[in-house]
């Protein structure tokens, strides 16, 4: 990191902190050869993750579509805002630690399915309708069995 008093490339850190984005580090730092402390803030480059949906089409992640089918699947259900956004933030890591710049729809139900089952067998059950197209009565008996 280049002082921006003197010009000298030749710095140390003496603070770090993380700052309320999460994404974001503020740095103490200090010149070694003037000896004067500056701050600077570092942010990791974010790619974006496209998503490959059902008809192939593709489009840009966004993670309230995810938020909002859960929200969704546990209407009238007594399950806490906070869990569906902690659920939320993990489905995100889980789909980031697939390393893939674009990522298939079904992977992310998926795994949004599993997160649902943790939380509310109800709320799986009305996602699981949606996602997997249940098309009659026996498809929702087949997914209880499952779950039971």
């Amino acid at each position: 990191m280049r002082c921006p008093f003197c010009d000298s490339t030749n710095t140390k850190v003496v603070d770090s902190r993380q700052v309320d984005s999460e994404t974001s580090i503020r740095r103490r730092r200090e010149c070694l050869s003037c000896k004067r402390r500056f701050t600077t803030y570092e942010k990791y480059e974010n790619n974006p993750l496209i998503v490959i949906k059902k008809n192939q089409e593709r489009e840009a992640y966004d993670r309230n579509k995810i938020l909002n089918g859960m929200v969704r699947s546990c209407y009238k259900r007594k399950v806490p805002m906070e869990d569906l956004e902690k659920a939320t933030k993990e489905i995100e890591i889980d789909i980031n630690h697939l390393n893939l710049k674009e990522v298939p729809s079904s992977l992310i139900g998926e795994i949004i399915m599993e997160k649902l089952k943790e939380i509310d067998k109800v709320a799986y059950v009305r996602f699981a309708s949606v996602y997997k197209e249940f098309q009659d009565v026996s498809s929702f008996y087949d997914e209880i069995e499952k779950i039971k």
